[in-house]
């Protein structure tokens, strides 16, 4: 596992060397990871995304949409390791995992990225492929699981136990002990009080304030937040993605 470099904690200074990333997702994800990746030491060296409309904002990396189109670029990279980040956000948790798994079997490296405006305390720990973005809090003793997003300026307090694949919005605050269960997706300005249980799956919505336990697979809205009846939501919980469908 790959981590991206932080000024004094022993990592690769991006200074002295480049390393090869391969991004899979061409959308906004990825542009909050540009400046992460360059100040990580790494350089794009190709993009992939399933959307044929989607351009790469990676202008000098090619960007594939089939698997063989992928494939044959991997086949002539003989001399350079290359790492992957899986830039898809939203209530893409389970996808991110799918990602993760294919491409790992494919002999590339996950990487793991860290803002070095963010702060992590040294109790706390970030599973593989995770990211978190500039000016996010992660506090002491808190467990952020694989395949994660905390995006720019959320936090989440102490001894927080956040499942694989979840994604915390910008400027959502989660308080102590609360556990997100996989592929929750916590709504940009919400908040969750303290030792509440978000189930998997869960959606809390923008602006959202929970106060009690979440059940798994739920969409909760308001103040205080309480389950959604009806509507249709972009952020609804999905089957996972396979690979290239």
């Amino acid at each position: 596992m790959d981590v991206g470099w932080l000024p004094g904690d022993g990592h690769m200074d991006p200074s002295t060397s480049r390393r090869p990333a391969l991004v899979w997702g061409a959308t906004g994800q990825a542009k909050v990871l540009k400046p992460m990746l360059a100040a990580a030491g790494f350089d794009v060296a190709a993009v992939c995304d399933r959307d044929t409309s989607a351009d790469t904002p990676f202008p000098d990396a090619p960007i594939f949409y089939r698997e063989a189109d992928l494939l044959g670029w991997l086949s002539v990279q003989h001399d350079d390791a290359v790492s992957f980040v899986v830039a898809i956000g939203g209530a893409g948790g389970k996808d991110r995992l799918v990602l993760d798994r294919y491409l790992s079997e494919l002999g590339l490296s996950v990487l793991t990225l860290v803002h070095d405006r963010a702060w992590v305390d040294p109790s706390a720990s970030i599973g593989a492929g995770s990211q978190i973005a500039a000016l996010a809090g992660i506090a002491v003793e808190t467990r952020v699981g694989r395949q994660c997003i905390v995006n720019t300026g959320a936090t989440i307090d102490h001894e927080c136990r956040v499942g694989d694949g979840v994604h915390v919005m910008p400027g959502a605050t989660v308080a102590g002990c609360v556990e997100i269960g996989p592929g929750a997706t916590i709504g940009s300005n919400a908040t969750v009080l303290p030792r509440v249980r978000i189930g998997e799956d869960a959606i809390v919505g923008a602006g959202a304030v929970v106060t009690g336990d979440v059940a798994d697979g739920t969409v909760v809205v308001g103040v205080p937040a309480r389950a959604r009846v009806g509507g249709a939501s972009s952020e609804t919980p999905r089957p996972a993605c396979t690979p290239w469908k």
